[in-house]
């Protein structure tokens, strides 16, 4: 009997065939040995069917057809893959083959992708075993192969990706349907449009509502200008800053006149303080010194999507175009598992992670800092840090270098060799010292006014030395020369310092800042601080928006139904009228769907499944009743002709030339892809996963 191993791309199976020593003709679908057969999926071999594969005449989208929910859910095998999964299905169904090995991605996806095949493939009477690795080097398939546990132990997890699946499904299919049916003729007519579809789903309208929100801060906010006093204090060309504050028995406190306690509302006013501060000696003294050290300590290790955020600031790239790299770079061996949200590393990793950071001596970049991590043994206690946890990691670990696979360094294009860097340097950092600062805080009296100084500066670079990229820009001279430092460290109570210049600084108080794609991955990664309620807040604490796997192509859909805007040169992310007009729809109708505390915590729910602490069934009930809910909702609603009055509002802020684009845009979209962009679901490129 032989074992069949099924991997889910292509170049997955071809790492599996090498370690296994399984050559063969790729061309045929598979590989082939004496002892083992490698096969693979590519990507997505199965999705759900629309409703016209249970009724031709749910074909034709009618309020009085919704909600649709299906009992038992149909499956169809994708066009363009239909000739794999036959070789698939038929290697799974072989007589000679007695165990099968499932070794697609260590994750929910990976698992959804499987079991589809698997159904469809109606295989039984098989041993079927998991493989469940964080690389794809020799050891760790070697490992993962060894370790594999029955299948079924993964049937929890199951549950949790076809509920995923199925809950995107009911709420795309019910929510745009209704949507659409009630408000696609007022948009029509409000942007000229020939044909209109409104596409919601789950994850991607409350995105698209944290972007909407965001601009409509920025817009509403009021900026206030305020005028403060900074003096410079020290020696020509060595001083630091000392700012005027208004204090308990000082002439200005709690006057009306000020912007809060550092500033004034008017030039005026602070030009009359100015004056008085000018008078007499140039001198301040000083009343009190405090000298404090302060650790910086390495930060924690990338997940996905804090290595999306840095590479959207430092690259300029999207998170879509940073899990391509980093995808490159896993199946190079280069780096451990990518989509993952874990930023430490596991105990059992923790015990051989001198194997990571020897081979790293093999990269110019960082060579010297990991033959100095080796010759400290630093690594050796790792484990008792805060980068080691257990608890805190649930499929895989953090994102680290494996310290292999150099040999495919020559072949990684410019970019993806830098983010190779950064985690290499990220991963080398947390075996270095905490960076030292020497905080001083002083406070001066200068003609009965207070000064207030609060300054730090570098003592020990630590792990900053690490973690310094070789291709950013020279870093700066330190501000302080060491006599000055000198200096500064013997200042003690009742001291004079020359008070070199008083300056008026105009300032105003600042809007939010937009997001850029980094910093909205994060967003959607922390979803819970959105949360007012702290109990709720705890109970749904770690839960996202989407997942690492999913949150880029979020994004990506949200893009290229021109709802959103994305600044290509900047990564800014800006919403459109077209994405503000559906943010309005949905928040007169549906606004669960703009909450992220309620889209965190059906991800939350379903990580509940995924453990085993909520049952299939209870999740199920809790969906339906959802969706059922608010699908006959807003089949009610007989105002939508009133929203145009909202719309209003908005279409001030939106060139003539932007609302055109916005049409012609939905124009081509709508008459071109009705069922696609309304009802969201695995019809995607075979290769990769679903958003």
């Amino acid at each position: 009997m032989k074992n069949l191993y099924i991997a889910e791309k292509p170049s997955v199976a071809r790492q599996f065939a090498d370690v296994l020593g399984v050559k063969g003709n790729a061309g045929n679908g598979y590989l082939e040995s004496d002892k083992a057969i490698v096969t693979w999926c590519v990507g997505h071999l199965i999705t759900m069917s629309y409703p016209d594969a249970y009724d031709p005449a749910l074909k034709k989208w009618d309020l009085a057809t919704i909600p649709f929910i299906p009992t038992e859910y149909k499956y169809e095998i994708l066009p363009n893959t239909k000739k794999q999964f036959n070789i698939v299905a038929g290697l799974l169904n072989r007589e000679d083959v007695g165990c099968i090995y499932v070794a697609t991605d260590s994750g929910r996806e990976g698992e959804y992708i499987y079991r589809l095949v698997d159904s469809m493939a109606q295989v039984s009477g098989k041993e079927k075993r998991r493989v469940w690795i964080d690389s794809q080097t020799e050891e760790e398939i070697l490992r993962g192969i060894r370790e594999a546990k029955p299948l079924s132990e993964y049937d929890s997890l199951s549950d949790a990706a076809y509920l995923r699946a199925q809950e995107d499904y009911l709420m795309g299919i019910n929510f745009s349907r209704a949507l659409s049916l009630k408000f696609s003729n007022v948009v029509q007519r409000y942007l000229g449009m020939d044909r209109c579809v409104i596409a919601v789903g789950r994850v991607m309208t409350c995105v698209l509502g944290i972007v909407v929100k965001r601009e409509r801060e920025i817009r509403e906010f009021v900026k206030t200008p305020f005028y403060r006093l900074v003096a410079s204090v020290g020696e020509e060309g060595q001083t630091f800053d000392a700012e005027w504050k208004a204090v308990k028995d000082t002439k200005y406190f709690e006057s009306p006149l000020l912007y809060k306690e550092n500033g004034f509302k008017e030039r005026a006013d602070a030009e009359k303080l100015l004056a008085e501060l000018n008078e007499g000696a140039p001198e301040a003294v000083a009343e009190s010194v405090e000298r404090k050290k302060e650790k910086k300590q390495p930060p924690m290790l990338y997940n996905l999507a804090e290595l999306q955020n840095d590479c959207s600031a430092l690259f300029k790239i999207s998170p879509s175009d940073t899990l391509k790299i980093v995808q490159e770079l896993y199946e190079k061996k280069l780096v451990t598992y990518p989509r993952t949200d874990a930023r430490v590393l596991s105990t059992a990793v923790a015990k051989e992670i001198g194997r990571n950071i020897s081979g790293l001596k093999n990269f110019q970049p960082v060579a010297a800092w990991a033959q100095g991590a080796m010759d400290s043994g630093t690594y050796k206690g790792i484990a008792k840090t805060k980068y080691v946890n257990d608890k805190q990691i649930t499929d895989h670990y953090a994102i680290i270098p494996t310290g292999q696979g150099f040999g495919a360094l020559k072949s990684l294009a410019p970019t993806a060799l830098k983010v190779y860097e950064i985690i290499c340097r990220r991963f080398l950092s947390i075996f270095y010292p905490a960076a030292e600062y020497q905080k001083v805080a002083m406070t001066l009296t200068k003609n009965g006014e207070k000064l207030f100084a609060n300054f730090k500066y570098l003592i020990s670079e630590g792990y900053l030395k690490v973690s310094a990229n070789s291709f950013s820009k020279k870093k700066d001279e330190p501000k302080y020369s060491q006599e000055f430092i000198e200096r500064l460290a013997n200042v003690k109570k009742g001291d004079k310092l020359s008070v070199q210049s008083i300056e008026i600084k105009e300032g105003e108080t600042s809007p939010p800042k937009r997001y850029n794609s980094g910093s909205l991955i994060l967003t959607m990664e922390n979803a819970g601080q959105f949360i007012e309620d702290e109990d709720l807040r705890e109970q749904i604490k770690g839960a996202g928006i989407g997942t690492s796997a999913t949150r880029d192509g979020i994004i990506t859909k949200l893009e290229t139904n021109k709802y959103i805007s994305l600044n290509k040169k900047t990564q800014i992310v800006t919403p459109t009228f077209l994405g503000e007009i559906i943010y309005d729809i949905v928040y007169y109708s549906i606004n669960g769907l703009l909450r992220a505390d309620l889209t965190a915590s059906w991800e939350k729910g379903l990580e509940g499944v995924a453990e085993g602490q909520i049952s299939k069934e209870e999740y199920t009930q809790k969906m339906t009743t959802y969706v059922t809910q608010y699908t006959n909702r807003v089949k009610q609603i007989q105002n939508q002709g009133g929203i145009t009055g909202v719309f209003n509002k908005t279409k001030a802020y939106y060139a003539k030339s932007g609302v055109n684009q916005a049409k012609k845009s939905t124009d081509a979209k709508g008459s071109a892809n009705v069922d696609k962009s309304a009802e969201p679901k695995q019809r995607q490129t075979a290769d990769k996963k679903d958003a």
